[in-house]
């Protein structure tokens, strides 16, 4: 969604009416995952929601729509699903028309979205509500209504959590809003603020490291003691360069689970006092560039400046996956890799070594 949204509220500025197209659900190989959006106004098209699969039979649906409809595709089976998808797996897809009128909160949405600050759209995609009815929650407010304010209230719980962990995908609800039954489905889809990925060492590896970041969706961060080295013009990807000494800016700054830390100092009076800052917080991730010898040398200080073996597991040293990686760019693929094989919890095989789904369900 966010890769379509300046193009989307172009239209909505204009009072240009469009449809727009929403993965709300999938299952087993489907190729994008739910919040991957769709817009079509005439014969312009912007973004995707199956990665060509059902691309025509999508656009066709949005182009006409009149309001808003849930639409399954699937594998082809022309009595259970409109189109087949070649990788066999199956998609739910929420396509509804889109203007100033029927849609007046989109401008505050996308405001939200260019200022970092949280928000979530909630959408009852079935069930006895009226599907494409919507409510904008933000951390402090809400807008809208789903029908009944039992249910706003349970739904406002839901996409505040969903949001603190930049979560996107369908809640279910009984009519009333009860969380114990499933009669009414809820997609809430997250847009909160990118994650950060913070890179320690001005070194030309992190410009890399910084690069790749960015491509992958993080807010990128880096830090160096060093002001001759830490410049932006060295770092052009990076969102900010900070002249700090490391652990201190790392106490400093807010650190959530979605955090990633990249140390490449590979010094220790740089990494062992940073890492014993990133160890005790709460990232979803933290690794240390280094060789053999400089992991064993670092582990040593670690464990004599007090950190405990559960603290010390958490360590991805050395940093990345084993892909024989040698120059600053192929290092960074190779951190890249690991973080989405963590993020998914693939097994970093070749996939013509593996069977079963290629697609994995977030661990």
């Amino acid at each position: 969604m966010r890769d379509v949204l300046p193009e989307i509220m172009r239209w909505w500025r204009s009072g240009l009416r469009f449809g727009l197209a929403t993965v709300v659900g999938t299952w087993s190989s489907a190729p994008r995952p739910p919040g991957a959006a769709m817009a079509v106004h005439g014969d312009e098209v912007v973004g995707s929601v199956s990665g060509g699969c059902v691309e025509g039979a999508v656009f066709e649906l949005a182009a006409e729509v009149g309001t808003p409809v849930l639409q399954r595709y699937g594998v082809s089976d022309d009595d259970a699903f409109a189109v087949g998808l070649t990788c066999g797996g199956i998609i739910d897809i929420l396509v509804e028309p889109i203007s100033i009128e029927t849609f007046p909160e989109l401008g505050e949405i996308a405001a939200s979205v260019e200022a970092h600050e949280p928000v979530a759209v909630a959408t009852i995609i079935s069930g006895p509500g009226e599907v494409g009815t919507r409510r904008i929650i933000w951390q402090d407010r809400s807008s809208g209504g789903l029908g009944l304010d039992r249910l706003d209230e349970a739904v406002d719980d839901d996409a505040r959590g969903m949001l603190a962990q930049g979560l996107t995908g369908i809640r279910h609800y009984g009519g009333q809003g009860e969380r114990r039954l499933d009669d009414l489905a809820v997609f809430v889809q997250s847009f909160a603020p990118p994650p950060r990925m913070l890179v320690f060492g001005a070194i030309d590896f992190a410009a890399a490291v910084a690069r790749v970041g960015k491509f992958l969706g993080y807010h990128v961060t880096v830090c160096d003691a060093r002001p001759v080295f830490a410049t932006s013009k060295r770092f052009p990807d990076a969102d900010e360069v900070v002249v700090k000494w490391p652990h201190n800016y790392l106490a400093s700054v807010q650190v959530d689970e979605r955090t990633v830390i990249c140390v490449l100092t590979h010094d220790p009076k740089f990494d062992v006092p940073l890492l014993e800052v990133a160890l005790r917080t709460e990232a979803g991730y933290v690794g240390a560039m280094g060789s053999r010898r400089t992991h064993d040398d670092r582990m040593a200080r670690l464990r004599e400046a007090g950190l405990t073996e559960a603290e010390l597991s958490r360590l991805r040293s050395p940093i990345g996956l084993d892909l024989g990686a040698r120059t600053p760019e192929e290092t960074a693929v190779s951190i890249a890799a690991e973080l989405i094989q963590l993020r998914w919890g693939g097994t970093g095989r070749p996939l013509s070594s593996t069977e079963g789904r290629i697609h994995h369900e977030a661990p």
